[in-house]
């Protein structure tokens, strides 16, 4: 950039594009109308400076007195900014008054916008003088960019993000294509470029040092090469300010300016992956000279800086680093000799976590704590990627059993499972453990062999450890497998020997597992004591706050009634099931309840939401890992007949249309959302509300035939557009809102062609 000095300032003329962030500037303008100081926090590189200006630019009408840059990055002594601004300014020297006093009376009746840029060195310096001007002066604006904010009353902040992935990628392209004629972004590379960007963490610095290389690398080789991103994102623009040359150099700056604990909690903070909450910052990373009570005012001042970034993740404050500010910090912490000792300690806290999770799991905190576990997935990841100690790897591993299956993980918690269990061949109560958790998982998935084979060996260790409770659990989870195999009496034997033998050992955190799965178990074989065991289980959930196993209960209530014959009870007590379910991530238990709400629907005679439900459970099933022959070949038989059912009702094109649907809904939240809205718009095949014109009877017909719009425009010798009316049409006469309820209604009225209106 070069300077341009008019009377009405002194912005730089830009060589480059601006790229992206159009809300933003028309964001930042609005604020500078409103508000008279306004500052742009962000990390260094995320392109502060380069979107003030451009927020300056467009606002210069606003100010007839100027907009005037004052680079504050070559400045050092806080005595020193205001000679800068006035230099900036072009003030002649006016005497003897001090600078700032100077200052005062040239601004005090000019309209002007200052921008002062790079404060972060300087802030308390600039807060001082921001405030001293904006008194003296009262059309005086100002737009500060900094790595922290300036303190003062009235100061607007607004911060600065990453660019999201369409604009990264335009960046990408634009600057990549100053160096490589020719380069563009399509479909050869898009995936590519999204990745890299993504790597990158939008950050427009990293990007521009990133076309840069691809001169001479690929978009594909760029990528695979950022382990080591400080050596490859170098050589910058060499009119660029010495400390945003580089990456490094950009990161070092911030590091710089920290004090010398906030750079130790930096150097800590850096072994977390994807983020962290404020009590792992405080459990892992204090000590050796940082207090635990420190922790979150350190922590205050590495936002302020923009050093540290917080996100909301489902309504809990969460704290992340960027990839190149966490690699930097992870620099400085093997540097110091610490990251091994600070690597267990991580793994340890989670550990704890977990364990506390497991050991209190029948409670009001269930949502929560899954919530908290799939925030801190990376995390969990990394700590069980920790080679240091096998053991504590398998503790870990075993304690996320609810993470694994009743969160959605199912393959990585197989995987994490069967690698620890290798690793760890001593006999252990640890193993036992591990040897459980791995059975649960391998049920789930239907793997009954497995899960017998790893169920021998943590029944033989629990005898040669003499531990009453691994022998009760052994005991139960035979019970799951007989349940599997359609044996309910065996299970109801096991069962009732696991709760006997954990309530003795006085272990009630086992004896409430074996409570619950055998009133579950006893409602599913018409047990005549099912109604009194599962009103006990319910009620003392009730009590505890408890949902996933009270869910548990009320779909094998359901399925009691559906067995019974009993369409109206089944469905009102799975619908039940799906409400207690809101929040939890269980792929395989909320398509359960979708399969058994759909047999229902289906005996009731509404085919098609039977088929939308199928096909929503079967989304669940596909990304869980597993399928619906897991649970035993009897249910699996209930799924093909009302598969058969709905397909013979619809006719297979409308069949297959609502079944894609469906499959739309493919996590446990939104198809929880989708099945008790279908429950509530239920379609029962009536007569047409409006008589149907004869051109909107055929396309009925061909809808239910399950062409699609194109194909019925051609065979009606019509435009796709108005063939898309006609079905909006027959959408709003029918009070239908999917094409699977058109093709319902036609098969089962088969309303006639004739007798129609014509069009």
């Amino acid at each position: 950039m070069t300077a341009v000095e008019s009377q009405r300032g002194n912005l730089p003329a830009l060589f480059t594009s601006f790229v992206g962030r159009r809300s933003e500037v028309a964001a930042i303008r609005g604020l500078l109308q409103s508000a008279r100081l306004v500052t742009l926090t962000g990390p260094g590189g995320v392109g502060k400076t380069r979107l003030a200006l451009e927020a300056a630019d467009i606002s210069a009408k606003t100010f007839p007195d100027g907009v005037w840059l004052v680079e504050l990055a070559p400045v050092q002594d806080p005595a020193a900014v205001a000679g800068a601004i006035a230099t900036a300014l072009g003030m002649s020297d006016r005497g003897t008054a001090p600078v700032l006093e100077q200052l005062e009376k040239y601004l005090a009746q000019r309209r002007a916008l200052i921008v002062l840029d790079n404060c972060e060195h300087l802030a308390d310096a600039c807060a001082v003088l921001a405030k001293t001007l904006l008194c003296a002066a009262p059309e005086l604006h100002i737009l500060a960019t900094s790595r922290r904010t300036l303190g003062i009353t009235g100061e607007q902040l607004f911060t600065v993000s990453p660019l999201g992935a369409e604009d990264a990628a335009g960046l990408l392209e634009d600057r990549a294509s100053a160096v490589r004629s020719g380069f563009e972004v399509g479909e050869r590379n898009r995936a590519e470029v999204a990745r890299l960007c993504s790597d990158l963490d939008g950050l427009p610095l990293a990007i521009e040092l990133a076309a840069s290389r691809l001169r001479t690398l690929t978009v594909e080789q760029v990528a695979q090469r950022l382990e080591d991103r400080f050596g490859l994102l170098t050589g910058g623009s060499s009119t660029a300010l010495p400390h945003q040359r580089t990456l490094r150099q950009t990161i070092a700056w911030s590091y710089e300016l920290c004090a010398p604990a906030e750079r130790l909690l930096w150097n800590r903070l850096s072994i977390f992956a994807g983020g962290f909450a404020l009590d792992a910052a405080e459990g892992v990373c204090s000590g050796d000279g940082i207090a635990e009570g420190e922790v979150l005012d350190l922590l205050d001042q590495l936002v302020g800086q923009s050093v540290v970034l917080t996100t909301e993740v489902e309504g809990v404050l969460r704290y992340r680093l960027l990839e190149s500010v966490r690699q930097y910090g992870r620099e400085q912490l093997a540097a110091s000799g610490e990251e091994e000792r600070f690597l267990g300690r991580r793994r340890d806290f989670f550990v704890g976590v977990a364990q506390r999770i497991d050991a209190g799991w029948y409670g009001s905190g269930q949502v929560q704590a899954l919530a908290r576990l799939r925030a801190d997935h990376t995390n969990l990841l990394a700590a069980l990627d920790y080679d240091a100690d096998p053991q504590a790897r398998l503790a870990l591993a075993g304690a996320l059993i609810f993470h694994w299956c009743v969160g959605g993980f199912l393959l990585e918690g197989r995987r994490q499972l069967e690698r620890a269990l290798e690793e760890t061949p001593e006999t252990t109560r640890q193993r036992a453990r591990g040897l459980f958790a791995a059975v649960w998982v391998a049920q789930t998935q239907g793997d009954l062999l497995a899960a017998d084979r790893w169920l021998d060996e943590a029944e033989e260790l629990a005898e040669q450890l003499g531990d009453p409770v691994g022998r009760a659990r052994a005991g139960g989870f035979r019970g799951v497998s007989a349940l599997y195999r359609e044996q309910p009496e065996e299970s109801i034997c096991r069962y009732e020997g696991a709760l006997a033998a954990s309530t003795a050992a006085g272990d009630e955190r086992e004896a409430t597992s074996w409570r619950l799965a055998l009133a579950c178990v006893q409602a599913y074989a018409g047990d005549p004591r099912a109604a009194e065991s599962c009103r006990q289980v319910i009620a003392a959930f009730e009590v505890s706050g408890e949902r996933w196993g009270r869910a548990q209960v009320l779909m094998a209530l359901s399925h009691n009634a559906w067995v019974r014959g009993d369409k109206e009870a089944a469905e009102a007590l799975v619908r039940s099931a799906l409400e207690s379910m809101r929040g939890f991530n269980d792929h395989a238990m909320v398509a359960r309840m979708l399969e058994l709400l759909a047999w229902a629907t289906g005996s009731g005679g509404d085919h098609a939401r039977a088929a939308r439900l199928l096909g929503a459970a079967g989304a669940l099933w596909r990304n869980a890992g597993t399928c619906i022959a897991a649970f035993g070949p009897w249910v699996a038989k209930q799924h093909t007949r009302c598969e058969k059912a709905a397909t013979c009702a619809l006719g297979p094109g409308p069949y297959a249309q609502a079944l894609e649907e469906g499959a739309s809904h493919d996590n446990p939240g939104q198809a929880i959302k989708y099945a008790l809205a279908l429950a509530c718009t239920s379609f029962t095949p009536t007569a047409p509300t409006a008589a149907l014109t004869r051109r909107e009877s055929e396309v009925a017909e061909l809808v239910a035939k399950g062409l699609s719009n194109r194909q019925i425009a051609s065979k009606l010798g019509r435009s796709p557009r108005t063939v898309e009316g006609h079905v909006e049409n027959l959408l709003a006469k029918l009070a239908f809102s999917s094409r699977a309820q058109i093709a319902s209604w036609w098969t089962a009225t088969h309303t006639p062609a004739s007798g129609t209106t014509e069009q």
